[in-house]
């Protein structure tokens, strides 16, 4: 075989190898971006009375209550539903990002693209709002909750003075 027949088929053998790689790696990226769609985060309360899945996009996907919900005053559940709520987006957001870097490497490229969408589509990646503050009502042992401290009681508002209070006016 000629010198010219040799560099032709080593050629071809490298175009072969670089076809083969592609189709290895789209279908690595066809993976990563069916596993993107479908990831999710799950959040816990410390207290165990609400879980919430958040989906890959930050939307609410499920929320539970336990058992222990009936002894948690509405401010408190409140609280601490958006808390775990926020922990849940960010927990799915970081699933996102192991999976990109477990199919891209970890990559400054994944960065920069990450850097440009915040500032092109205002595209935020959610933030772990880290441990929740301490709670403002005690459970006490017969599961009834107790007020930590005093709360005061707004103070009646005075009917004195309003008698020419016209809503009105004639």
């Amino acid at each position: 075989m000629s010198e010219t027949a040799k560099r032709l088929l080593r050629r071809i053998e490298a175009i072969d190898t670089a076809a083969a790689e592609n189709r290895t790696r789209a279908e690595a990226y066809r993976r990563m971006t069916e596993e993107l769609d479908a990831a999710t985060g799950t959040a816990t309360s410390p207290d165990g009375v609400v879980t919430v899945v958040a989906g890959p996009d930050g939307s609410v996907k499920e929320i539970t209550f336990s058992g222990q919900v009936r002894a948690v005053q509405p401010a408190e559940l409140s609280a601490g539903l958006l808390h775990t709520i926020a922990q849940a987006r960010a927990a799915a957001a970081r699933a996102q990002a192991e999976m990109v870097r477990r199919v891209l490497g970890d990559t400054e490229l994944l960065d920069e693209v990450l850097a440009e969408n915040a500032r092109m589509f205002g595209d935020q990646r959610p933030v772990d709002p880290g441990p929740r503050a301490p709670s403002a009502v005690a459970v006490v042992q017969d599961g009834r909750p107790r007020p930590r401290a005093a709360a005061r009681r707004p103070r009646p508002l005075d009917d004195d003075g309003f008698e020419d209070f016209r809503v009105l006016g004639r």
